[in-house]
């Protein structure tokens, strides 16, 4: 198990940041990842649009989970409609 700060930035319509809510954290639920801090950072501004969205919701979080996970949750992240951008960074060097 690997510390990692998560930050994801989801469409900032209501709905669709809940819907992607709940595939992120579902995922994380499904693969043991310990959640050890979340932040909601609310809706911001983005340096440049990303799918056709001026803005988004932000959420920063930081996580316990295996290596191996991290390749699966991009995958799965990548092909979800309601989020505009996300990464994950290793705290460990």
């Amino acid at each position: 198990m690997r510390n990692y700060e998560f930050t994801i930035i989801f469409d900032s319509n209501e709905e669709k940041t809940q819907k992607g809510l709940a595939l992120v954290e579902g995922a994380f639920k499904d693969a043991g990842v310990e959640i050890t801090k979340k932040d909601d950072m609310d809706i911001r501004m983005l340096a440049y649009e990303i799918k056709k969205q001026d803005k988004g919701h932000y959420f920063y979080y930081e996580i316990t989970a295996d290596p191996a996970s991290i390749s699966e949750f991009e995958k799965k992240f990548l092909l979800a409609n309601s989020i505009l951008k996300f990464l994950f960074v290793s705290k460990e060097k």
